[in-house]
C-alpha cells in the first residue's frame, strides 16, 4: 500500500486545481489529475472518496470563510436595536464587501473554482444562496422601517432577488478577472454607491 504523505496530497490538490481551472468540475478527468500529480489511483483514494470530495477539499475552506463573514455582517445588523438600524444601513455590508474582496484577491485560484467552475457540485449555487440570504435580510429591514414609521415602498422578494443578484454578480466579476486589488476595491466602492442610491430611491429614502 502506498504510504500517505503531505507531499503527495499537495501534488494531487495542485494538479486538481489546474485541471478544474482548465475544464471545470464536470469536464475534469480524475485520471488526468492523478497523472498530472505523478501519483497512483490508489494514492488518490487514500485521500479522497471521489472527484467531488477532492473539489470540496480545495474550495470548502474559502466557501466557509466567505459565507461565514457574510452571515456575520447580516446577523450583526439585524440584531441591532431597530431604531439604530437606519443610521447604520450599509456600514456593516460595506465593511463585509471590502473584507470579501480582500480575501478573494488573496485566494484567487480556489475562489475562482468556487465561483466559476463548480457546476455539477454542491457549490454551484453558492452565489445564489448568498443572494437568497441578502433578500431575506433586506425584507426584514423593510419591515423594521415600517415599524419605525417610515413611508416605504412595498418591494417583493422577486424584485429584491433581481437587484441583489445583479449586485453580487457585479462584485464577483470585479474580483474574478485578475484585477489588481486596489482597482477591485475602487470599483466595488463605486458599485456599492450605485446600488445603495438605487435602494434608497426605491424605498423612498433618497
Amino acid at each position: 500500500m502506498e504510504e500517505k504523505s503531505t507531499d503527495t496530497l499537495e501534488k494531487i490538490q495542485r494538479a486538481a486545481m489546474e485541471e478544474f481551472s482548465e475544464k471545470g468540475f464536470l469536464g475534469a478527468s480524475l485520471r488526468q489529475i492523478v497523472k498530472r500529480a505523478g501519483a497512483t489511483t490508489g494514492a488518490f483514494y487514500g485521500y479522497f472518496s471521489s472527484k467531488e470530495a477532492l473539489f470540496a477539499s480545495i474550495v470548502e475552506p474559502h466557501a466557509a470563510a466567505l459565507m461565514g463573514r457574510f452571515m456575520e455582517a447580516q446577523t450583526s445588523f439585524a440584531e441591532m436595536p431597530e431604531q439604530e438600524q437606519p443610521e447604520h444601513m450599509g456600514l456593516e455590508s460595506s465593511q463585509c464587501v471590502h473584507w470579501m474582496v480582500d480575501y478573494i484577491c488573496d485566494h484567487r485560484e480556489p475562489v475562482k473554482l468556487l465561483l466559476c467552475k463548480a457546476e455539477g457540485t454542491s457549490y454551484e449555487h453558492f452565489v445564489h444562496n448568498m443572494v437568497e440570504v441578502e433578500v431575506e435580510y433586506t425584507l426584514q429591514y423593510l419591515e423594521v422601517l415600517h415599524h419605525l414609521g417610515y413611508e416605504c415602498a412595498q418591494l417583493d422578494a422577486q424584485l429584491c432577488h433581481i437587484i441583489a443578484s445583479g449586485m453580487f454578480n457585479g462584485i464577483f466579476e470585479i474580483v474574478i478577472h485578475d484585477m489588481p486589488k486596489e482597482q477591485a476595491m475602487r470599483y466595488v466602492d463605486q458599485l456599492r454607491d450605485f446600488y445603495t442610491a438605487g435602494w434608497l430611491k426605491l424605498i423612498g429614502q433618497s
